[in-house]
C-alpha cells in the first residue's frame, strides 16, 4: 500500500469514528421538522405574558406567537426586562417563540398612526434577539385596507421605510388582512422588498367571500410567512372549513414553517383541554416531527 493510500485509509477511519460518536451522543445536526405547531398567546388567555408559555407546553404545542404589545403596554417587547422575561419561559419550557404578531395594529392603524412606525421598526429588533423570523402585521377593524387606496399607499411608504431594516436582521413582516390574494401581491410589488410576505388565515379569507384554493396556489408557498388555523367560536373540524381539503393544499404546494392555532374555541370551554383536541385534530391531518 502506498504512503498516500494509506494516509486516505486513516483519515477515512478517523472521519467514521468521530461521525460514530456525535452519533451516539446526539450532536449531529438535525434539520428543523417541515412543520410546526403552536398557538397564538392571546388565544391561549396569556397575551404578552409568560405563563403563555406554560400553557403551550400543557397542550402538547411545539411553540408561541407573541405579542409584541397590547392596548395596556404599547412599549411591549421594547422593555428589555419583558422581552427578558420572554427569553426566559421560552428556556424554561422548551416552548419556542415561534413568531410575533402585532395585534394591535388593529385598533391603532399602521395606515394612519405614526407611532405604529416605531412599534414595527422596534419589533424587528425584537424578533432577532428572539431569534424568530416572522412578525405578523396585522389590518383588521380600524386598519382594514378594504376599499381603502389612500389607506394602502400609506402602507406600502411605511413598508418601504422598513423593509430594508428587516432585511437586514433576516425577518419577514406578514400582511393578515382581508384583502384578496392579487391585493397582497400588488402590496408585495409595490413595496419590492423580500421581507414583505402574506400572513394567510383561512377563516378570515373566507370570511371575506375569498376562495382560499384558489388564492394559496395563487400566492404560492414562497411568498407565505406563516399560516393561521382557525374556526370562530368552534374546535377545528366542527366549524365550515374543509380542513382535510385545506391540508391537502397545503401539502400540493409543499408549505413549510410554522402553523399557529387561533381562536378555535367554543364560548364557555375549557381552553387547554380544546386546544388539546384542536392539537389531536391537526396531527391528524398533518406531520409536525
Amino acid at each position: 500500500m502506498n504512503d498516500s493510500l494509506a494516509i486516505n485509509r486513516r483519515e477515512m477511519i478517523k472521519k467514521s469514528a468521530l461521525f460514530a460518536a456525535a452519533s451516539s451522543s446526539g450532536l449531529l445536526f438535525k434539520p428543523a421538522p417541515k412543520l410546526q405547531l403552536g398557538a397564538c398567546d392571546w388565544s391561549v388567555g396569556k397575551s404578552l405574558n409568560p405563563e403563555a408559555f406554560d400553557r403551550a407546553k400543557q397542550i402538547g404545542l411545539q411553540g408561541i406567537q407573541v405579542s409584541y404589545n397590547s392596548g395596556q403596554n404599547h412599549a411591549g417587547l421594547s422593555v428589555p426586562a419583558t422581552l427578558q422575561s420572554i427569553q426566559d419561559a421560552s428556556a424554561r419550557t422548551g416552548i419556542k417563540v415561534s413568531s410575533l404578531a402585532i395585534g394591535e395594529l388593529n385598533r391603532v392603524p399602521y395606515k394612519s398612526e405614526p407611532k405604529t412606525e416605531e412599534w414595527v421598526w422596534n419589533s424587528v429588533d425584537a424578533a432577532k434577539t428572539l431569534n424568530v423570523k416572522v412578525i405578523l402585521l396585522a389590518f383588521f377593524s380600524d386598519g382594514d385596507l378594504r376599499n381603502d387606496e389612500k389607506g394602502k399607499k400609506a402602507v406600502i411608504a411605511r413598508l418601504k421605510k422598513v423593509a430594508p431594516h428587516a432585511e437586514k436582521q433576516g425577518i419577514t413582516l406578514g400582511i393578515e388582512s382581508y384583502l384578496t390574494a392579487q391585493e397582497h401581491l400588488d402590496i408585495i410589488q409595490s413595496v419590492g422588498s423580500k421581507a414583505v410576505k402574506v400572513y394567510y388565515d383561512f377563516r378570515n379569507a373566507a370570511d371575506a367571500g375569498n376562495d382560499v384554493f384558489k388564492e394559496v396556489p395563487m400566492i404560492g408557498k414562497d411568498l407565505i410567512c406563516e399560516l393561521h388555523i382557525k374556526e370562530n367560536g368552534q374546535r377545528l373540524g366542527e366549524g365550515t372549513l374543509d380542513w382535510p381539503k385545506i391540508a391537502k393544499m397545503v401539502k400540493d404546494i409543499d408549505y413549510r414553517g410554522w402553523m399557529q392555532i387561533e381562536g378555535a374555541t367554543p364560548k364557555g370551554a375549557d381552553i387547554i383541554e380544546c386546544y388539546q383536541q384542536n392539537r389531536k385534530y391537526l396531527e391528524g391531518l398533518f406531520s409536525f416531527k
